[in-house]
């Protein structure tokens, strides 16, 4: 008899990204891509789509690196965070707790077999819209701008990985998480693995990474609502003299139209129509991709290019 599904987890609350080049990143992030800012404290900003309901669902912190300090998910209650240390925990995974920043309260970090940083909170601020942003209809958090990109809200990030299999257990023993999409390669191993915490299709992914380095982040991503918003977001793209690395175009796995670049610091930013496929089955079983289909490229044909195996951040000497 299959686990009964856990649902302690939400949602993906928000990822830290480092940049060593701040103001540059910073200028991308709220010129070109239109996330708003809601925040400053000591070296990080904190940033916002215009649809997102907490505080902030980017941290953008100035560092020597780049790549990912953390990621957050919120929990569905306090003592579902209770539940999840101690599952955590049980795990020898722990780090410890925390204060928490600008956008929530007390959270638990703990960490990935590969040593990427998670944290799961509970107490969050809930984002309250200035004058300047505030919406003509009151369910919304925040009005539509306009500006640039002009993106809704943090849809999921990828992470690279030595090990995809350790990956995914570490995903559904922490998080509850469930596999929606996986790649089983030639040799037997997992190439690449898509997670859910809720019906969303996927809020997170994990792909193999072949440089042999540890803990490197491959992108995070942002949706907008119709495909017309990944292509605007392309021309604008261009104008702004931002490096397009793929698409527009189709993935076959997940079925996202999906825009990527390389915000100025170097780390991989996606544009997304995200939201049309959910997961609604409770007893959904992982699609496995095979290496030969994998091969055949995206959904429409186009070839996977190079770079999106071998560049993530921080860079591989």
């Amino acid at each position: 008899m299959a686990d009964e599904p856990c649902f302690d987890v939400a949602h993906l609350g928000h990822v830290e990204l480092l940049t060593n080049r701040p103001e540059e990143s910073l200028d991308f992030f709220v010129e070109v891509y239109g996330l708003t800012e809601s925040g400053r404290d000591g070296q990080s900003v904190y940033l916002r789509g215009w649809d997102d309901y907490e505080f902030h669902t980017l941290k953008l912190t100035q560092s020597d690196t780049t790549g990912m300090a953390h990621v957050g998910y919120r929990t569905t209650s306090q003592a579902a965070l209770e539940r999840r240390v101690a599952a955590i925990e049980a795990m020898g995974c722990g780090i410890g707790w925390t204060e928490g920043d600008l956008g929530h309260g007390r959270a638990y970090r703990f960490r990935s077999p590969d040593g990427h940083i998670f944290e799961l909170y509970y107490d969050t601020r809930k984002y309250e819209a200035p004058d300047i942003e505030r919406p003509a209809l009151k369910n919304m958090a925040q009005r539509y701008h306009g500006r640039g990109a002009a993106v809704r809200r943090i849809d999921h990030f990828n992470l690279l990985a030595t090990d995809v299999s350790e990956m995914r257990d570490f995903m559904i023993g922490a998080l509850g998480s469930r596999v929606t999409e996986q790649i089983r390669l030639d040799n037997g191993r997992l190439g690449g693995c898509w997670f859910t915490v809720n019906n969303k299709s996927y809020d997170m992914a994990v792909t193999e990474d072949h440089s042999g380095a540890r803990s490197r982040f491959h992108h995070i991503t942002y949706a907008v609502d119709q495909r017309d918003d990944v292509l605007r977001a392309a021309d604008i793209f261009l104008e702004n003299g931002v490096f397009i690395e793929t698409g527009p175009h189709k993935h076959a796995i997940q079925g996202t139209f999906f825009l990527y670049v390389y915000e100025p610091a170097g780390n991989r930013v996606e544009v997304a129509n995200a939201g049309a496929r959910l997961i609604l089955q409770p007893d959904w079983e992982p699609i496995t991709w095979t290496e030969t289909e994998r091969r055949k490229g995206q959904a429409w044909g186009l070839k996977t290019i190079a770079s999106f195996h071998t560049h993530g951040t921080p860079p591989v000497e």
